[in-house]
């Protein structure tokens, strides 16, 4: 029965790790990804134009 006990933790482990990499993969896109998209290019945008503002460039 030890072996029992033994693998128990990481075959839990194993199917929450399987569970979270489905719900990342099912979450990916979908209706609001172009919002999601949106809203980094305009971060993106901002962080340039502070880094413009500042003299330096790469």
């Amino acid at each position: 029965m030890d072996y029992v006990s033994a693998l128990l933790p990481p075959v839990v482990m194993a199917a929450f790790f399987i569970g979270l990499i489905v719900v990342i993969v099912k979450s990916q896109g979908g209706p609001n990804k172009a919002k999601e998209d949106a809203v980094v290019d305009a971060a993106l945008a901002r962080a340039e134009a502070a880094r413009q503002a500042d003299g330096s460039s790469s």
